[in-house]
């Protein structure tokens, strides 16, 4: 097949154990998914889920043991990390039941939603959309896909941490997700037909705060590849 112009190349990223690598489809987020996070950004209680949807091409996929380069976006000086587990799905599906929706996730990494929140906050105010906000040139970052039968019996109780220049900033465990992993994809399921190749970012604990260029970021979900950033 031709094309008019240039077909963009598919984004994939690297799979622990394995030559081949797992194409991305969509990227959809889950909003203030912690308790603790959620009252950082002034809520509280257990709110019904909600999605926000990024590009493939806004992933910067960061190979096992390298230090990735995370350009510093234009228009914000609020540019804030979110440290997430992300589950890639494997088998696609429409009004998948919570206790089915293990059976569709291939496998997980550790992801970063990064966010330009000063924008964010004036899209808010003015309710509008927050896509200048969350969607962006490698605005999700994410480390090396663990097949999910590697890691099954632990993932749901891992411990997640961000630490930027060796301190630690955000640090909790799966556990105390709002909604679970399986919630999360039997709501989401509801909105969207889930397809192979879809990441789901299922939301960070408390600690977000802003970054600035030379900062290194180190994040780590137990049993997964950990990943490494600098700001640039």
């Amino acid at each position: 097949m031709s094309y008019v112009i240039p077909a963009p190349a598919p984004v994939s990223v690297p799979v622990v154990g394995r030559a081949e690598r797992f194409p991305v489809n969509r990227v959809y987020c889950v909003g203030r998914n912690y308790v603790a996070h959620a009252q950082e950004m002034g809520f509280t209680g257990r709110e019904p889920p909600f999605f926000f949807i990024k590009p493939a091409d806004s992933c910067l996929v960061v190979e096992a043991g390298q230090t990735a380069r995370l350009p510093y976006p234009s228009l914000t000086q609020d540019y804030q990390h979110e440290i997430e587990l992300v589950a890639c799905i494997g088998k696609g599906g429409m009004n998948i039941p919570a206790d089915q929706a293990r059976q569709h996730i291939w496998g997980y990494a550790v992801g970063l939603d990064m966010t330009r929140r000063d924008l964010q906050g004036e899209q808010k105010k003015q309710g509008r959309p927050w896509c200048i906000g969350k969607t962006f040139e490698a605005a999700s970052p994410i480390g090396p896909i663990t097949p999910a039968a590697d890691v099954a019996a632990q993932i749901e109780s891992a411990e997640i941490t961000l630490a930027v220049n060796g301190q630690t900033r955000q640090k909790s465990d799966v556990s105390k997700l709002i909604w679970n992993l399986g919630e999360i994809i039997e709501h989401l399921s509801r909105a969207w037909l889930l397809k192979p190749g879809d990441l789901i970012y299922t939301g960070t604990p408390e600690g977000v705060a802003a970054l600035q260029p030379g900062d290194v970021l180190a994040g780590q979900v137990s049993g997964l590849t950990p990943i490494q950033l600098q700001v640039v």
